[in-house]
């Protein structure tokens, strides 16, 4: 592939990307209740992963890996703590 061409395509991913993430760091901000901000929590896990893939994509270092094998998994221990112990937004 011509190196033009797929530096290119990155770098619409890496627009992709950083739009979506805004898109979900707003849901943070704004999200009416617990859940829709816990669901943009597991949205900004995603996307730096996403970002990391990019990232080793672009520059073919594969050292980044293990940082993002410890991002899912805290994504996945923090959506776990909310599952367990979430009561309902206004609930006493």
């Amino acid at each position: 592939m011509d190196p033009t061409l797929y530096n290119i395509f990155l770098a619409i991913a890496a627009v992709l990307l950083a739009t979506g993430f805004f898109i979900v760091f707003w849901r943070i901000v704004v999200g009416p209740n617990s859940m829709d901000r816990m669901l943009a929590n597991d949205g900004i896990t995603a996307s730096l992963q996403c970002v990391l893939a990019l990232y080793i994509c672009w520059t073919l270092d594969t050292t980044v890996v293990n940082v993002m094998i410890v991002i899912a998994l805290l994504g996945f221990i923090a959506s776990l703590s909310v599952a367990r112990f979430r009561k309902r937004d206004g609930a006493h």
